[in-house]
């Protein structure tokens, strides 16, 4: 490669769970090079378990933050010998697991700023740099009381909601803080700033404390979602008047260039001094960045079903809900991002699947094929683990509705038709989407253009189409397989084009509103989609019964 203004590298790292992944893109954003860092597999000597470690308390969940620093290490390590041309990253982003949190000691700073290319990162800053060796992450279920307490403190979870998009879940970073500070009051007094995983990497590559993501700082209960500030009656109540401080700044909003990277990347690794460093989101915005403009939905179907509504700017702002996320836009100061997620996805799929069709999915489409949209009346709920969406219900639930016309109420019933379970399965998990997606929409917002599906059911033709029909959009699949590491990838240009040409461009600007490697798969029949259209409010009647059941 030549290090010509054409062959401009850019970087987008994703740290999830379980590995840390590298996308590099060219210039024109077409795929370069992809590397990975397992954790179990590559670093065995932390002893985790797809990539953290649970316990000691009951619910707790963590990761070493020295096992993620070694991971970065390992990983441009790879980068030089697949041939990448380090020296040719003209910008860094990222993405990362949302919700998890890094504990900085007061020596961070210093150790940060005076790193020696001739050591390793672990070896510079692992204990030293933290108050804390491990950061809780997004499977901590530990702090249910700070989560309560919280709620309280402003009025309930729809007030908390209002503020920040989100009533109070366990894993947010908020009541992550509020129980640290609870139970390990020492770690806490001597914690200097504390980061998010996706400000803890941009941190390492500039040599000094990185400001938190506007996007991923909705996962806190800390920021108020219409503002991107941080809200002091919260930032009060979950740390005391010392949390503003440890947070620092108020949060920044993706594409800003926060610096060049240190010295100590210019010498070990061989990265330009000219290399710009750009804030890191969580995976899901990333993942929205990559696969969708304003106005498109993207729908995960995979271990979970969640569901990504990118919602443009405008004079009202969406109403917030406790039963659903709302989420600032990485790169849109007044866009949003609406997220619903369902516990009940795949694995409610692979039982049907199991216990009607034979444990077959040739079986299961077959099935789907031989009954009609509406499945003569038959309506099936199955909810395998107490759902999120509706919250808490569980078990499975059939209804026969005698007429598919609005206004009548459908009957439950002891059982529905061995043949109707794979058609029923799909069109309730998808009409309890389309039956929230007006409430999340803004009054008079044009209607949705592209519903971009990913995923391990997103390869199945059957589901694709029947997606297509119930929410009336054409379905498409990306040709980007790691959607959160291009996404970050993308924010790394984004913030390099501004910089470069000095423009305060918008991210359409810069791409077109063009969204790479894009195939429809699927159109809307309109014929099909008018009976779905019928049949949303039935849906409602049969759940809000489950609902009042499970009460």
């Amino acid at each position: 490669m030549s290090s010509s203004p054409a062959a401009r590298l850019f970087l987008g790292l994703d740290l999830s769970t379980q590995q840390l992944k590298a996308i590099v893109i060219a210039q024109d954003s077409t795929l370069v090079h992809e590397s990975a860092v397992h954790f179990d597999n590559d670093l065995p000597s932390y002893g985790t378990t797809n990539g953290a470690i649970r316990g000691p308390g009951d619910g707790e969940v963590t990761s070493p933050v020295a096992m993620w620093l070694e991971a970065i290490d390992l990983l441009f390590d790879r980068l030089k010998e697949a041939g990448v041309e380090v020296s040719a990253i003209a910008a860094i982003a990222g993405a990362a697991q949302q919700h998890g949190s890094v504990y900085w000691s007061k020596d961070a700073e210093a150790l940060l700023a005076s790193l020696d290319p001739a050591q390793s990162l672990a070896s510079q800053l692992s204990p030293g740099a933290f108050s804390l060796p491990t950061a809780p992450i997004w499977q901590d279920s530990s702090t249910m009381q700070e989560c309560r307490k919280l709620e309280e403190s402003v009025g309930g979870p729809q007030a908390l909601a209002d503020l920040t998009g989100s009533r109070a879940y366990e894993r947010f970073t908020g009541n992550q803080i509020a129980k640290i500070r609870r139970l390990q009051r020492e770690a806490y007094d001597a914690t200097s700033r504390i980061s998010l995983v996706s400000s803890f990497i941009p941190s390492v590559f500039l040599g000094r404390i990185a400001p938190i993501d506007s996007s991923d700082a909705s996962g806190m209960n800390l920021m108020d979602v219409i503002t991107c500030k941080w809200n002091d009656t919260l930032v009060e109540a979950c740390g005391g008047p010392e949390l503003r401080s440890k947070l620092g700044p108020e949060p920044v909003i993706g594409g800003t260039v926060l610096g060049k990277v240190s010295k100590w990347w210019v010498g070990r690794w061989g990265l330009s001094p000219e290399c710009v460093v750009a804030p890191f989101t969580g995976d899901n915005p990333a993942s929205v960045v990559a696969l969708s403009a304003p106005g498109d939905a993207v729908l995960s179907l995979g271990t979970s079903t969640t569901f990504l509504l990118s919602i443009p700017g405008g004079d009202t702002p969406p109403k917030r809900f406790t039963t659903w996320h709302l989420l600032s836009h990485p790169t849109d100061f007044h866009g949003k991002i609406a997220m619903l997620c369902y516990k009940n996805g795949a694995l409610a799929r692979e039982q049907v699947r199991d216990r009607y069709a034979d444990r077959d999915w040739s079986r299961f489409n077959e099935l789907i094929e031989a009954t009609p949209p509406g499945n003569d009346g038959y309506f099936g709920l199955y909810f395998p683990l107490p759902e999120i969406i509706p919250p808490g219900v569980v078990g499975q639930h059939a209804f026969h509705a005698k007429s598919l016309e609005k206004g009548v109420l459908p009957s439950p019933v002891d059982g529905i038709p061995t043949n109707a379970h794979p058609r029923a399965i799909l069109e309730s998990q998808f009409l309890s989407i389309r039956s929230r997606i007006a409430a999340i929409l803004p009054e008079n917002s044009p209607p949705l253009q592209h519903l971009v599906a990913t995923g391990g059911s997103s390869a199945n033709q059957t589901i694709r189409q029947l997606a297509a029909d119930i929410f009336g959009m054409k379905v498409f699949v990306s040709s980007t397989k790691e959607a959160a590491g291009m996404g970050g990838a993308l924010l790394a240009k984004y913030a390099w084009w501004k910089a470069a040409h000095g423009r305060n461009g918008t991210f359409e600007d810069m791409t077109g509103g063009e969204i790479a490697g894009l195939q429809c798969v699927a159109e809307p029949r309109e014929d099909v989609s008018g009976i779905y259209e019928k049949l949303v409010d039935l849906y409602r009647a049969c759940e809000d019964q489950v609902v009042l059941k499970s009460a």
